[in-house]
């Protein structure tokens, strides 16, 4: 009777069965083997390795504990399963197109007594679709509040979301569903105000999962504001006098533009000479009758919003230009100098007053030296002469 090489495969297995029932006892061998993490779709490795083997038999079981690999040779129909090494102590084999069926608990086998055995588990990753940012309304007016939301589906494990906004972190809602194929839909809302400087600032949505790297996605804020006003004199460049002319121009930015541009004067009607033209204001032949506020304002669909000018006209024979401006530096140094001679003076005075006095204390006393009583004295002091011949001083 002829037998087939699964046939033999068989007998071969059933008497290595039979001759390991009365394997003597083995000390020293350890089994050893990982668990894995592989991204759907890609390839695991399971490696079953054994220390000190004294050619003991390794084979590979799968979560069903049927046998992949015995030895070198593979019972199952599996053709992903490929062998990578085989040796007496390691048993390697590759898993290629990884599907989440594969997941499970892998059983690496040793023959001994008793037998030995470890466990690698594999755990497929699926990384989520690309996310998708929706927004609760497309324009947003400052002062307001918008809301966006970010999802990231059908991934394992769960992935987390983080929003980002001008490189600050913004704190979202997170809720988690796990679906029926064991896989994860996860959605982030966000909430916040927004101003005129938030127009056109992207917000990240990013996805953090073991299996994918980099993901995000981004939207742009789309932020309507009211008009910033501001009123720019064109003519003249100086001083507003007498018979001169003023021309005005009013700009204004805002989102959407500026629908409407009013000028008027503050609590007074426009000079008869006054025109409007657009954006620009002319008045010519200035009196001071027209001395006021005259003001700009500008509309669009989120609000006002206005700029004043104060006209005042100068008489004709008024200095071109603004008045200059005094210099206090100027003047506090001329004051220092003022008073420093002052004080330099008050000293000069003094000393000479001092010295003065002096000397007549002294030719009061050259009086007295000579005199024969007080009255003579007195009369030598203010300028007598009856004695001055009789003192002589010898110098030697």
């Amino acid at each position: 009777m002829a037998i087939t090489g699964s046939g033999s495969l068989a007998i071969s297995l059933v008497l290595f069965v039979i001759s390991v029932a009365f394997l003597p006892k083995v000390e020293g061998q350890n089994l050893a083997t990982d668990n894995v993490s592989v991204i759907e779709g890609e390839t695991a490795t399971i490696s079953c390795r054994v220390k000190d083997n004294d050619d003991s038999v390794i084979q590979l079981l799968n979560p069903n504990r049927q046998t992949i690999y015995f030895r070198d040779v593979r019972p199952l129909k599996d053709s992903r399963f490929q062998l990578v090494n085989f040796s007496d102590n390691e048993l390697r084999v590759s898993l290629s197109n990884v599907s989440l069926s594969d997941e499970g608990r892998y059983v690496c086998q040793l023959y001994t007594d008793p037998p030995q055995e470890a466990y690698a588990d594999i755990t497929v990753l699926v990384p989520p679709g690309n996310p998708m940012i929706e927004s609760r309304e497309e324009m947003v007016s400052e002062g307001n509040e918008t809301e966006l939301t970010c999802t990231a589906m059908s991934s394992k494990p769960a992935a987390s979301i983080r929003w980002m906004k001008k490189g600050e972190e913004l704190t979202g809602e997170t809720t988690v569903e796990e679906t029926y194929d064991r896989m994860f839909t996860v959605t982030s809302r966000v909430r916040f105000s927004v101003t005129k400087e938030d127009d056109g600032v992207p917000v990240d949505c990013i996805i953090d999962h073991p299996a994918a790297k980099d993901l995000l996605a981004q939207r742009q804020l789309d932020v309507l504001y009211k008009p910033e006003v501001k009123i720019v004199v064109a003519y003249p460049n100086g001083l507003t006098r007498e018979g001169d002319n003023l021309d005005l121009t009013c700009i204004a930015e805002g989102k959407p533009h500026p629908r409407r541009i009013i000028w008027l004067r503050v609590d007074e009607d426009m000079p008869p000479h006054a025109v409007v033209t657009g954006h620009d204001l002319y008045i010519e032949n200035l009196n001071k009758s027209y001395n006021g506020t005259y003001r700009c304002v500008a509309s669009n669909a989120v609000g006002d919003a206005y700029d004043d000018y104060a006209l005042y006209v100068y008489d004709p024979r008024a200095g071109e230009g603004a008045p200059q401006k005094i210099d206090h530096a100027v003047i506090g140094g001329v004051v220092a100098v003022v008073m420093f001679a002052i004080l330099c003076a008050l000293i000069v005075l003094g000393r000479y007053f001092a010295r003065h006095k002096g000397t007549y204390f002294t030719h009061e006393a050259k009086g007295a030296d000579d005199a024969a009583d007080a009255d003579t004295a007195i009369i030598n002091a203010e300028g007598g002469h009856n004695n001055t011949d009789e003192k002589k001083e010898y110098y030697i």
